[in-house]
């Protein structure tokens, strides 16, 4: 089952191309890493996708009613902002607003999926505490909830990771493996190539707003991918711990 479609996706800055002619499909139950160097266009790739911004070409996505749109695709932006000190389920039942109309409030449907958000991350005795309170790391987990509230075929999250300690760097990771082995599936940009190699079934490499990779981790994390498009050296071992890929030099 595909849950996205891209063709020939485009973004134009002026009359320079930040994302030249990309084109990806999404399958049910896969975990993407997509990967590149600052400013390479992965957050251009995903807004545009997402039809937020304006672009040519196709995008499954882009193409549905906002509604709609919400009931397939959670969307986590980089930006971790919590504009009101509502309490955290408050803000975690914020993803049930797709599936309300005008003047309606939650069901029980509604409510057991916020709980079993609440429960999957661990965050229960959160519940009643108010969301704008809690530190940086607690409200990443938080918006993560709002997202898995949500319950959507396709979640896609922009460097969910960043500025959490390794411990809830590894937990999110799990998080999205356990939802692609479910049947979800998760594009998740990120920085952190040993998180990607480790838990992603497959790595999306963008440079210069173009896909210049595009399959299983061990397939597009070589010594020469890693060199021209990051300039570094790495080492990569597959282990009795899983996978270890650890970036070491810059290459001058």
């Amino acid at each position: 089952m595909t849950l996205l479609s891209v063709t020939s996706r485009t973004v134009l800055r002026g009359t320079c191309p930040v994302l030249d002619h990309v084109s990806f499909d999404v399958s049910a139950g896969e975990l993407i890493g997509l990967i590149g160097p600052n400013g390479a266009g992965k957050t251009t790739l995903m807004r545009s996708a997402l039809g937020l911004i304006a672009s040519t070409g196709f995008s499954s996505l882009a193409e549905m009613t906002p509604g709609a749109r919400g009931r397939a695709v959670a969307w986590m932006p980089q930006a971790r902002e919590i504009a009101w000190p509502v309490s955290v389920h408050t803000l975690v039942a914020l993803g049930r607003t797709p599936y309300l109309g005008a003047g309606q409030t939650l069901n029980a449907a509604d409510i057991a999926a916020v709980d079993q958000a609440l429960g999957f991350l661990g965050l229960e005795g959160y519940r009643d505490r108010t969301a704008t309170q809690l530190s940086g790391g607690e409200q990443a987990r938080v918006l993560l909830a709002r997202a898995l509230a949500q319950q959507t075929p396709l979640l896609m999250a922009d460097e969910p990771t960043a500025g959490l300690d390794p411990a809830h760097q590894i937990s999110t990771m799990q998080t999205f493996a356990a939802l692609a082995r479910g049947g979800q599936s998760v594009i998740v940009s990120l920085h952190d190539l040993g998180l990607a190699a480790r838990h992603c079934t497959r790595l999306i490499v963008i440079d210069a707003g173009k896909i210049v990779a595009d399959g299983a981790p061990a397939s597009v994390l070589t010594p020469e991918r890693i060199r021209t498009t990051f300039g570094v050296t790495a080492w990569h071992q597959t282990t009795e711990h899983g996978v270890i890929f650890q970036p070491l030099d810059v290459i001058t």
